[in-house]
């Protein structure tokens, strides 16, 4: 079947079987591996990305079904490969550890952000993320950095006594992570 589509703003059009997942054409033939396929349920999120400005699963919709949508992936946010502001503060709060989880997360909140609809409180913000499954961080510096952006409060604005709590060390640094605040 023919799809036309934008990904990422850019046209595309491809021959796809009925039944191939939306998550496998973005990896396999755009070779937007960004987009992670854990579950292949739709429970742990990863493979989220937007249509039409909405978060979805893309592991439980055909590639046909996005014929004359709008698409964006996690490697739409920094199309010129420099970070944005969300990917700032997520670095800022820790609010990553292994990668996996994070493309889904990103996707969600910037749905809800360019939706006007980016909630402000810690359990609004937890329903949010509720459809993300993450096993590294236990959320609380995702949370935190959605509350940050929620806020309005960038990177370049944090005072110097934010970082003081922040921990020093991170995966791949040679710290040992037991040595890590339990903040992080």
């Amino acid at each position: 079947m023919e799809l036309k589509c934008k990904v990422n703003e850019a046209d595309v059009r491809a021959d796809v079987p009925a039944r191939l997942l939306l998550s496998d054409f973005l990896r396999h033939e755009l070779r937007l591996t960004g987009t992670h396929v854990g579950c292949e349920m739709g429970a742990c999120g990863a493979c989220t990305v937007m249509l039409d400005g909405r978060a979805v699963r893309s592991c439980l919709t055909f590639a046909v079904q996005v014929d004359g949508c709008a698409l964006r992936t996690v490697e739409g946010l920094a199309p010129d490969g420099r970070m944005r502001e969300i990917h700032e503060v997520f670095k800022a709060h820790h609010a990553l550890q292994c990668g996996f989880c994070t493309p889904g997360i990103l996707m969600t909140v910037t749905a809800a952000m360019e939706r006007g609809e980016l909630p402000s409180t810690e359990l609004e913000i937890r329903e949010l993320l509720s459809g993300s499954i993450c096993r590294c961080t236990g959320y609380q510096g995702i949370v935190d950095a959605v509350m940050a952006l929620s806020a309005g409060l960038s990177v370049s604005s944090r005072q110097p006594s934010d970082a003081a709590g922040a921990c020093s060390s991170s995966p791949g640094n040679g710290a040992s992570s037991t040595s890590r605040s339990a903040s992080c």
